[in-house]
């Protein structure tokens, strides 16, 4: 039978080596740094350092993280990014000290976040980014105390109210998500595009310039890439106010576009 794959042995931390990693914070409290150390397993040993307050593991080959993280009862910070996880254990939810949790830049889905962590009460900081999570569980609302949630770089399709009416909520990221544009943000498009209509009138080609005429064929090819856009839910094309393309005027020249005294060409 072929050998089933195992993961890296990774370095191979000492009780001696993990006290040699302990600093201390501008406010005074224990921070447990092994950062960038090639660790694949969280070394039980740490279990003689529980009373730390921060524990940074970021940047390591960490696959999975052990039940036994719920005995660092003091834990404040808790930095995990830039691993290999692919489920956060239940016992987290245990942690009911903790105001930072990193867990960015690993292979987390949905099914890797449990329930439990809707019990970190006092959690102010969620990072969640660049994982593989194609949907947020609304028990996630539940922590009232979060002011910054990082979503960015997923998967996820749907937000849940109840994480978008979080009552202390001063930043979410979402940015590079399959996520439909809300219905404010539909709005804004359809008022950003009407606002450039309506900046435009127009030129004959023969009154340019030729450093208006440079600039034209650059925001040619802003506005035709405006024309082609289509917000959902609004079948007007940017630029339909202003007749067909390539139109001209009674003496049969082609007409252009001008922005407040910059000439604007929509016309070759």
């Amino acid at each position: 039978m072929p050998k089933s794959k195992k993961g890296p042995k990774g370095k191979k931390v000492t009780l001696k080596m993990a006290k040699n990693c302990i600093k201390i914070t501008f406010d005074g409290k224990r921070r447990l740094d092994l950062s960038k150390m090639g660790i694949a397993a969280m070394p039980k040993c740490l279990l003689k350092l529980c009373d730390v307050e921060e524990l940074d593991l970021s940047r390591n080959i960490i696959r999975k993280v052990p039940d036994w993280i719920q005995r660092f009862q003091n834990l404040r910070w808790l930095d995990l990014h830039s691993n290999e996880i692919e489920k956060l254990p239940e016992s987290i939810g245990q942690l009911q000290a903790l105001m930072h949790l990193n867990v960015c830049n690993n292979k987390l889905t949905a099914k890797g976040i449990p329930i439990e962590l809707s019990n970190l009460k006092n959690l102010r900081q969620l990072n969640l980014g660049l994982n593989d999570i194609d949907s947020v569980p609304s028990t996630i609302g539940a922590l009232k105390e979060l002011n910054e949630v990082g979503l960015f770089d997923n998967q996820i399709t749907n937000l849940p109210k109840s994480i978008l009416s979080l009552p202390k909520l001063k930043k979410l990221n979402t940015k590079r998500n399959p996520i439909p544009p809300t219905e404010e943000e539909i709005k804004a498009k359809e008022q950003e595009a009407i606002h450039i209509v309506e900046a435009l009138h127009v030129v004959n080609e023969n009154d340019l310039c030729s450093k208006c005429s440079t600039k034209c064929q650059e925001e040619r090819c802003r506005v035709n890439k405006m024309k082609n856009i289509v917000v959902p839910g609004w079948t007007k094309r940017v630029g339909s106010e202003l007749g067909t393309p390539n139109s001209t005027d009674s003496h049969g020249e082609p007409w252009h576009l001008r922005c407040f005294g910059n000439c604007i060409s929509l016309d070759a």
